[in-house]
């Protein structure tokens, strides 16, 4: 699919002092990865090797990457493959294989509800990690605040098709010989045949009913508690992931949020979504990250543009952001979460970037729009067609 790159917006040098990079640490847990096919080391061309710390990744140093992110695409597959083909990342042959070479692919959570193929994109992205490894690049996830509230057991967004999804895809898995990773890999290949079975089945027995509506329930309760076969997949995510220089999360980081510590949150998440906190009363869930209006997940600060914001509260937002960056050692801030109907858009001299455009058919089914970083300079890839110039965000859950 061929692309326009409309908007340019390099990114001012840093005013802020910077801390050591973590990414150059190491973890016993998630050990450095120069990433192939057996996740052994192995130097591709000239570039030095992708390394990542922390489990799930928490930082990653990618040296020289051409980096890439994508926001918040709900459950809509056609949307989400556009995007990733108007990026070079995904093949446009309907093979889904990856064509970004060494390319570093963030997604900024919000895979699922208000949509019906949300499965079939956590399976597409797990694949091309896979592929991307075997070239030297990247395929990276952060959960945002539906991967959390499907968790908890909070339905209120899901889809009538992801009901379907969830309970499709529970019988696929319990009739597959293959092991786990292959069976959800290939379920992306797999969806669309049966969605259209269910459809001719519903032709014959009648429109949806509340039978099939409570077997969805179930299956996606099955498949989404923690503990459960898709909660432990979204657990092998972060909420707050720094790349290079750049700090990527759903919501926004907040200075609290640093001083809480990057991986301490991350490591929590992922063990309350792995079920680890079921059985260990003195675990608590991990409010910080994913409940309340300033949680990692939920936060907004960054992202609206009140009509009637004053000066000296966005001076007072500009701070904040500043004082976080400081505190993580970042140059910029990459969020989704809040629709952006004017496209991916930055803010505060550019050290935030918000790249949730509403893309999906269950938001405001906009034209898809993927932020790219090279050498610390950003801008926007888009199809053509023109915006209007005032910026704005929309208000959505």
């Amino acid at each position: 699919m061929a692309s326009l790159c409309l908007n340019s917006f390099p990114v001012p040098p840093s005013s802020l002092p910077r801390k050591p990079t973590e990414t150059s640490l190491s973890s016993s847990s998630y050990p450095s990865l120069l990433l192939d096919n057996n996740d052994n080391n192995y130097n591709h061309g000239a570039l030095k090797p992708i390394v990542v710390s922390g489990d799930p990744p928490t930082f990653v140093s990618a040296p020289g990457r051409r980096i890439l992110a994508v926001g918040d695409l709900h459950g809509d597959l056609k949307q989400a493959r556009s995007a990733l083909e108007m990026a070079g990342v995904l093949s446009s042959d309907g093979q889904d294989l990856w064509t970004g070479g060494e390319t570093v692919l963030v997604q900024l959570g919000d895979i699922l509800d208000r949509g019906e193929d949300e499965i079939a994109i956590l399976s597409l992205l797990r694949s091309l990690d896979k592929q991307a490894k075997a070239k030297g690049g990247a395929v990276f996830q952060v959960n945002g605040n539906h991967e959390t509230m499907n968790v908890e057991g909070d339905f209120r967004y899901v889809d009538s098709g992801g009901f379907d999804e969830s309970n499709d895809f529970l019988e696929y898995i319990n009739g597959s010989e293959n092991d786990w990773e292959q069976t959800f890999t290939s379920w992306v290949n797999v969806s669309e045949r049966w969605k259209e079975d269910r459809t001719m089945s519903k032709g014959y027995w009648g429109h949806w009913n509340l039978l099939e509506r409570q077997k969805g329930v179930i299956a996606r309760s099955v498949l989404f508690r923690p503990g459960g076969l898709l909660a432990r997949e979204l657990a092998r995510h972060a909420v707050v992931l720094k790349v290079n220089d750049w700090v990527f999360c759903h919501g926004g980081l907040l200075p609290h949020h640093v001083a809480y510590g990057l991986e301490r949150m991350n490591k929590e998440v992922s063990e309350w979504m792995k079920g680890q906190y079921e059985n260990d009363n003195t675990l608590k869930r991990p409010f910080i990250a994913t409940r309340g209006y300033d949680s990692v997940v939920w936060n907004r600060l960054y992202s609206r543009d009140a009509p009637d914001l004053v000066d000296y509260e966005a001076k007072q937002v500009c701070s904040i952001l500043d004082e976080t960056l400081q505190a993580v050692g970042a140059k910029s801030m990459v969020v989704g979460h809040t629709p952006q109907t004017t496209g991916v858009n930055c803010k505060y001299n550019c050290n935030i970037w918000r790249i949730d455009v509403g893309m999906s058919s269950g938001v405001l089914n906009s034209r898809p729009e993927v932020l790219e970083i090279i050498d610390n300079q950003a801008k926007v890839i888009r199809c053509k067609r023109d915006r209007h110039s005032e910026l704005q965000a929309a208000a959505y859950t």
